[in-house]
Parts: C-alpha cells; structure tokens; sequence
C-alpha cells in the first residue's frame, strides 16, 4: 500500500524556467522529509518541463501533471485532486519558504488539533534581489473570517491547510484570473475554525515585472467580487459558522464599500510606482478620512508603491522622480473626495517622513513637501528652500557617518548659525569640535556661533527666522486690532493667614488687616455663625464682657446691645481702629489693643467671647496656659463662649478645615480639662461648634451640657469652601509633603464638564456629580494642584516632587469648564489649566458638530474673569485643527496668534499648548519652541516624569463613560 505523505505541495509552474528550479530546492531543503510535491505544468513552452522532470528522476517525492488550463487556479486544482498528504501547501514556481517552514508550522498544527490552517509572515524579492520588510497579519489568528472578507492578508503560499477541508470547498475558483486564494481563504474562514500564527517571515515571494498582481484592473474587478461574497451567503459553503453564515458584519463603517475603497488604493498606489495615472475616485469614496486611518492608508500605499515601482523602501525615495508625481496627485485626489485637503496633506507629510526613516540619504532626496539631505554637523552650509518645500529631514553627519536623524518644519532659509543651533540640540557639544588638539576650546566656539539674538536671527528676511518674524508682526497686529481689551496682569492669590505666622505677631496680624476685611465677616456664613454665638448667651444680664479678638467689629456691634459694658480687643491696631469706627455709635464699648497670650487681661469678667483665635497658638501646651488665664480672668458664676471650626488635624475621618493647626474638638477638650470650667452648651454644626463654658462658683454643681447638633443654612463662599475636606480625609498634604517625594505625576485630561450632550461625545464629557466625586477623592486623599510651569521646572533641575502634586488640564475651553467645573474645582482648592481654541471663544465647538449640537465655548470675558479667580490657561492652537495637516506656515502662524491672544486676555505670559485632537508631529515640538512655548501636550498617554521632554508631555485622559474605581485606580497606580 502506497504511502500517504503528511504534507502535499502542489506547485503550478507556467514558462517558470528562471524561478523554478529554486522553489523545488527549498521542497528538498525542509528539515521534515514526510512530503510530496505535485509540479503541474501548465502548457509552458520553455525549459519548464525539462527540469520537472530532472526533479522527478531523482526524488520520488516529485510527480508531475501536464494542464492546459493557462490558469494558476485550474492548476492547484488539478494538483488537489490526486494529493494524498493530510496538509496542503500551495507554492507558485516564482516563490519559496525557509528550510523550518514545514516543520515549524506542523508543530503549531499538532499543538491544536481543532485548528483548520497555520500561516506565517512573508517578504517580497525584487529584482535586484533586495528583500521588503517582514509583514504578517495578526489579525487573521483572532478573526479570520471578518478579516478576508474584507482583504487578502497572507500569502498562498504561507499557509498550511487541511486538505480534506479545501477538497469539501471545492478548491479555487477557476472564474478568477487574480485573488483566488483569497477566496478560497475566505470560504475556509467562513467555518469559524482556528486559524493559528507563526510569527516568523518563512515565506518568500518573487515580484516580477509580468506579475498579475500588478495588472490593477484585473485585480479590482476580481476584488470586487470576492469582497461582496464576503459580505454575503456564500452557497459554497455548506456548513458555515453561524456567526458568518449571513457574511461580515458591517459595524463601525467597515463596509463592502471601504473594504474595496482600501483595496482600490493599493492598486492606485501600485499603478503610480508604475508612474501610471489611473485614479478613479469613485471607488476611493469610500476610504476613511480620519486620523487614525492615516497610519494605515500611508502604509497600504507604500506597499503598492514597492510592487509596482519594485523597490524596497529604502530604494523609493531615490525613484521619487518616476513615481512621485502621480503619487502626489493621487493624494491630491484623496483630499478632493475627503472635502478635507488638510486630511490629503497629513497623509503626505506621513508617507514622505516613512520613505526618508528607510534612506540614508546619501545624496539630497526632494519630495513633494519634504526636502531630505545629509548636513555635515561640524561645518553646516546654509539651505536656499526649494519651491514647495515646507519641512527639511536631515541626517546630521560626524566623520561620514550618521550621528543624529532631525525632522522639522521650515519657512524659509536655512542659514549656517541655524543649522549649528539645531546641532547642538541633538549632538554633544564635543562631538561636534573637530577630533585634534584643543577640542575644549573648538567646541565652545562652535558653541558661541549657534549663539543667536532675536535681531540677528531675523536679519535675513528670507530665511526661516525672518519669515517666522513676519508672521509674528502679523499676529501681533491681529491681536492690537481685536476688540477685546487686554488685561493687566493678575496679583497673586492671597494666601490664608491661618498658614502660618512669624514671631512677631502684632506685626504679623497687622500686614494681614493690611487688606480690609480679611475673612468675608459680612458673608451670611459668617453672620450665620454670630447669630449662634448670640443665641448661646446666657439668660439674664451680663455686666461686664471681654471679647478678645474682635479684628474689625463686625460681631462687636451685634454682642454690645446685649451687654452692660464691652470691652473689645484685638492685638492687630489696624484691626482696633476699624472696629472703633464701626462701632463709633456704642457708648458702652471700649476698644483696646491687647496681646491675650502675652498680656495680662482685665479680671472679674460675666462673659468672655473667644471666637476663631485659638488656633493660632503655637501648641496645646500654650493652649493649656491661655485657658487658665481665661477662667481667672472670669468672674465666678461667668461664662465663656468658644466659637471654633473643626479641623482635620483633630479628626482626620470627619469633615473638618485642611489648617495646619489644631481646631474645635482639641480646643473644647482642653477647656474642659481645665479645672474651674464646665461645659453647659454646645451648639455644633458638621463645620464647627460653638461653646458656652462657666465658671463654677464655690457651691456650683456641674450639670449635663446641652448639645444641639443644627446644620449649615447659609451659603458657604468658596474662601471658606476650599478649605473644607467633607466626610474627611486619608491623607493630609501636609503630612503627605513631608514624607513623600516621587518621580511622576499624574496630569489628567478633561473635555467638558456636563450633564447632556451628543452620546457620540460621551466619552469626553463627565458629568458635574462625577467630576465632584473625583475632586473631592482627590482632596481626601492629599493632592495638590500644580501648573505646567512647576512641572516643567521640576523636569529641568531634576527635582523630585514634593507630596501628591496632580496637574489638571482641561481641552477646549468649554462654557462649561465655568459653568460647573471651575465653582467644584475651587470648593476642592484646586485649579486647573484650560487650553483655549483662541479664533473661536465666544462661539461653538465646530470641530464636534459632525456628533451633534456643538458645545458653546467661553468668551473672553469669562476667561479673563476666571483668570483673575485663579484659573490658568494656555494654547489649543487658534482653529482647532489637526496639526499633522497643516503646512508649516499655517501651524506657526497658528502658535503664534493663539498664544498672544491667551496673553492678552489672561494678563499672564502663556508658554503652554495642548495640540488638538492630541495629534502632533515631528515638525510641531521646534517649531512651537520658536514661537514662545516651553511646554506642550501631544498624544503620549500615561503619567509624566522627571525623564520626559517638556514641549511633548503625557497625560491621563478621564473619560466620562468611567466609573469613580477607575479615576481612583488610574490616580493610584501612579501612586504606587
């Protein structure tokens, strides 16, 4: 009985006589012996069937069939008829497979028994012999079926399938002249059985000149019926996957339509590599526009263009000239049917940066956008900008080898000094001095040359510096003739005096009354707050009183009618003079300065009021001491009214003051630790409590106090609201300040902050409760808000970051950033940095209108208003358009008016941009440095640390469509 091979190739070969000879000698070379190989000559005419034969003498694992088919098809079909082996291969004369192929693709197989077919990875020879780069779709491994409806993705000969499995499909069409395989591969998918991947480039393919592979519109028509197939019941398949019995399935736009649009680009791209012009835009219509796709439409092209220019990449730039022409207009076209030329720009600039990353550039390549040369970084020559020409990619050369690859955006000239400044930014400083004696000295020199003024680098009006002055004299105009008023710089935020305080503290109360009513005292939270203080008084009359810090009278006024005499002091003069004028009218006070700590206080005293004073001692030890004195400073029988808030130092797990002070619940132990005081009434809200102690008389018997818990009705302004920590904390930034220094942060961003809105965006918009919940975990748990400036400083002197700094970054500068995120932001104490779309304030979002109702964005009126408040803001460019779309001119004229807008409403300088959509290039980062930025947010993702480039900062995008466990978890594992 004849043996039954485990593996069958069949080869079809057609006129192969140059090629043969080696896809038959790789058969012979494979590491696994157990195979067959069935040559089917298909009508040739040349030496074919000699060498047939020659194989077939001396290997008995060569047969051979005659066809007349004239038909890659009909003769893999032939040789699947009398195959015996349980794999099939399919190897055409012109291709070969590594020595492992067999076996490596066996043991995948053997591994998983329910698997239907093994694939691999495959590069392409040219004729010169040069090979492509490696290419494997992974995809294929986890979704076959969707993924050859809609492309061939592998090889024919980069498969190994089941043959009993393609017998009961039929094998290959014989109606199709090209793509075949594909549907046959298609068909197999269509099963819904595994298809297993071995990541390794083990096949190998012969373009040829006479390939049909690049006869375009052979292959577009046979696509084009293959790909509606797919996306139909194929009657072919009998027992199909019912996932796929009814086709692909059309989510997220990946239709027949787009499906043959990426097709009919790679043909497009293919035809051009010819110098051929045959783009037909309809069947281009369908091809996303997006900027995600154009990774991916750059990649399709330039795989066209290596087949049908036959080069590898590395050899495309220098044949710029046979197909750059038809190429440039093809993507030309594709701009015409996006309605976007920007989005036809973008897609140039990326597949000119792809060719020039595979050149050395050894000799000046000029493409369509992008010059390419090799600069000698020792000695530069100046650059005259050929026509057309907006960014140049050099290799910078030390001693005929390359020592750095720079890419950048140019207006102009590129003068020698220009050249030399660029150098030195991407090459030591002694690599650049010349390799003989006194390279120290050389390299400083060279050092100083690159030393450029703003007046000197403008003095050539043709070169790039002086076109980026022109542009910038324009913007500055632009801005003058505005109708917005430009803003004076903003004063700093005035810090709270409850911080901290110096020795001296007359003095120190004194600058702090320097401003007139430091604390708000008309506010109703504070007048509130006195009403409780006057309810709490004892009955019947008080004689004389004593009330110690009275700072500018406000409550003075409202404590005299209820007393016979009042005595009020305060160790601010500033302060006393102000209550003595409010009070002008209240014979029965008398005004005082008075030091209660160090001075000695009048005695025989009904009432003292103590309110919102004691924190300010240095310790409890001095606490102690300042309440004995209070009970001798009673008369017997007189009370004591204690009025303070509640501080977290205290209580940590209740809501309290982030005050780095003791607060009410020490202040009240400690009095009624004292001996000769006892608490009679409490009065206590979740903000503060409020106290009436009395002095015992000889013959007093202490009572149970009364305790009224009561809430807070009145409004509660942001001066004290960004104080509050509610429900507590777990950890104070004092605390996490001194014992915590970290290499990274976290810096979020946000869109809006919104209740409603297009679904379509509801990835970019938190809701107001959501936003609340996050910054208020965020306060609980010790974080500060820091700016893009502390950052970049940070990064510049290595300096780690003290405590849990987090900086918050908000894109767009909608209306409701002010609406609802700015008042939670400034109830936490924090604040952000808001990246402003500077020609469209005061409009709408337009960019999102394509998802719905675009966002109303702020004025400049509200950005100046929340400037001054303490909000900061920086560039989102002026248009909100991609970048990576823009020609060089348009982005520096962009960076430049956006940022000089954001100064003159701020009042502040803005050295900050946030690139729109987070897209940017590598043009973006110099060009934004010569424009004023020091600071930048691109596309990284993640958080940023002391190692990261300050113009092309990370950051951590907050979705709206989270839960608050995945705010905490992104905040924490940057913590950890």
């Amino acid at each position: 009985m004849a043996h039954n091979p485990l593996v069958s190739i069949v080869v079809p070969a057609h006129n192969a006589e140059a090629t043969l000879a080696r896809a038959l000698d790789c058969l012979v070379d494979q590491e696994i012996a157990d195979w067959e190989a069935i040559i089917v000559d298909d009508a040739s005419t040349d030496r074919t069937p000699a060498i047939i034969a020659g194989y077939v003498e001396h290997d008995a694992r060569f047969r051979t069939l005659s066809s007349c088919a004239y038909s890659a098809a009909a003769a893999r079909n032939s040789g699947i008829s009398i195959a015996r082996g349980q794999w099939l291969m399919f190897l055409d004369a012109d291709d070969w497979v590594d020595a492992s192929f067999l076996a490596k693709m066996l043991t995948a197989l053997k591994a998983a028994p329910d698997a239907v077919a093994a694939y691999c990875g495959s590069r392409r020879m040219m004729p010169d012999g040069e090979l492509t780069p490696s290419s494997i779709a992974t995809e294929v491994a986890s979704q076959p079926f969707e993924t050859f409806a809609r492309r061939c993705a592998i090889r024919a000969h980069a498969v190994l399938v089941e043959r009993k499995t393609i017998v009961e499909l039929g094998g290959f069409d014989v109606s199709l002249r090209t793509c075949e395989d594909w549907d046959l591969w298609q068909r197999l998918a269509r099963l819904g059985k595994p298809w297993l991947m071995v990541d390794e480039p083990l096949a190998f393919h012969q373009v040829s000149p006479n390939s049909l592979s690049r006869n375009s519109a052979q292959m577009l028509a046979d696509a084009e019926i293959v790909i509606a197939r797919g996306f139909s019941p194929d009657p072919r398949v009998e027992h199909p996957a019912s996932a796929h019995a009814n086709g692909a399935i059309e989510a997220n736009g990946r239709t027949a339509a787009e499906a043959l649009a990426w097709f009919a680009l790679w043909n497009a791209a293919s035809d051009c590599g010819r110098g051929l012009r045959s783009i037909n835009p309809q069947f281009l219509r369908a091809l996303p526009a997006g900027r995600k796709w154009v990774r991916e439409i750059a990649e399709v092209v330039l795989d066209g263009l290596m087949v049908g220019s036959l080069s590898v990449p590395a050899q495309m730039a220098a044949r710029w000239d046979k197909f750059g022409g038809p190429l440039t207009e093809l993507v030309i076209e594709l701009g015409k049917v996006w309605d976007d030329p920007a989005a036809g720009r973008r897609v140039q600039y990326h597949l000119e940066q792809m060719l020039l990353d595979f050149d050395d550039l050894a000799a000046p390549r000029r493409l369509a956008l992008t010059l390419g040369i090799r600069v000698d970084a020792r000695n530069p020559n100046a650059i005259e900008l050929p026509e057309g020409i907006d960014q140049i990619y050099a290799c910078l050369m030390i001693d005929g080898r390359i020592e750095a690859r720079v890419q950048f955006g140019v207006l102009g000239k590129v003068t020698r000094r220009h050249w030399i400044e660029l150098a030195l930014n991407f090459v030591p400083p002694e690599r650049l001095a010349p390799q003989t004696g006194g390279g120290a000295d050389k390299s400083n020199r060279f050092a100083a040359d690159a030393s450029l003024s703003r007046a000197e680098r403008r003095s050539d009006r043709d070169s790039h510096f002086g076109k980026l002055a022109r542009l910038a004299t324009e913007a500055q105009g632009l801005v003058r003739s505005s109708a917005e008023p430009a803003e004076p710089l903003a004063p700093p935020r005035r810090t709270r005096a409850v911080e901290g305080h110096d020795k001296d503290r007359s003095s120190f109360w004194n600058r702090h009354f320097a401003t007139e009513d430091p604390w708000n005292y008309g506010s109703p939270y504070e007048q509130e707050k006195y009403e409780r203080q006057l309810q709490i008084l004892p009955a019947g009359p008080i004689g004389r009183a004593l009330e110690l810090a009275c700072a500018e009278g406000h409550f003075t006024r409202q404590l005299a009618p209820r007393v016979g005499h009042l005595t009020a002091t305060d160790i601010s003069n500033v302060a006393v003079e102000r209550a003595r004028a409010r009070c002008s009218d209240q014979p029965n006070v008398d005004f005082g300065v008075l030091d209660f700590s160090a001075d000695t206080l009048p005695g025989e005293m009904d009432l003292i009021v103590c309110s919102e004073v004691l924190y300010y001692l240095d310790d409890l030890a001095e606490l102690r001491r300042i309440a004995k004195k209070l009970v001798e400073a009673l008369a017997p029988g007189g009370s004591l009214i204690s009025a303070h808030a509640f501080v977290l130092r205290d209580n940590v797990e209740r809501t309290g003051f982030d005050w780095n002070t003791f607060g009410a619940q020490a202040i009240s132990e400690t009095l009624a630790a004292t001996g000769g005081l006892v608490l009679e009434q409490s009065i206590q809200t979740e903000l503060y409590r409020i106290d009436r102690f009395r002095r015992l008389s000889p013959d007093d018997v202490a009572t149970e106090p009364m305790i009224d818990h009561v809430p807070i009705r009145a409004p509660i302004g942001i001066g004290i609201a960004r104080n509050i920590v509610w429900g507590g904390a777990r950890a104070l930034r004092r605390d996490v300040a001194r014992s915590e220094r970290r290499q990274r942060i976290p810096v979020l961003m946000y869109h809006g902050v919104a209740d409603d809105g297009p679904a379509a965006l509801a990835r970019f918009r938190c809701t107001p409760a959501a936003f609340a919940s996050q910054m208020a975990w965020l306060r609980a748990n010790g974080f500060h808000a820091i700016m893009s400036e502390q950052l970049e400083w940070s990064i510049a002197n290595r300096q780690p970051f003290a405590g849990r700094p987090v900086l918050i970054t908000f894109d767009d500068g909608f209306q409701n950033f002010a609406d609802h995120a700015w008042p939670i932001l400034r109830a936490n104490d924090l604040t952000a940095e808001v990246f402003l779309v500077t020609d469209l304030v005061g409009e709408t979002a337009r960019w999102d209108a394509v998802s719905g109702p675009p966002t109303q964005l702020m004025d400049a009126g509200t950005v100046r208003r929340l400037s001054g408040e303490g909000a900061f803001f920086g560039s989102h460019l002026a248009t909100h358009r991609a970048i990576d779309g823009l020609s060089s001119a348009d982005l520096a004229a962009e960076l430049l008016r956006s940022r000089m807008f954001v100064e003159r409403w701020t009042g502040r300088p803005t050295a900050t941009f946030a690139a729109p959509f987070s897209v940017t290039d590598r043009r973006l980062g110099r060009l934004a440095r010569e424009c004023g930025y020091r600071i930048g947010f691109g596309g990284r993702h993640g958080p940023a640390d002391l190692d990261c480039d300050p113009i092309d900062l990370p950051r951590i995008e907050i979705r709206g469509d989270r839960s608050l466990d995945d705010f905490v978890a992104r905040l924490e594992a940057v913590l950890e």
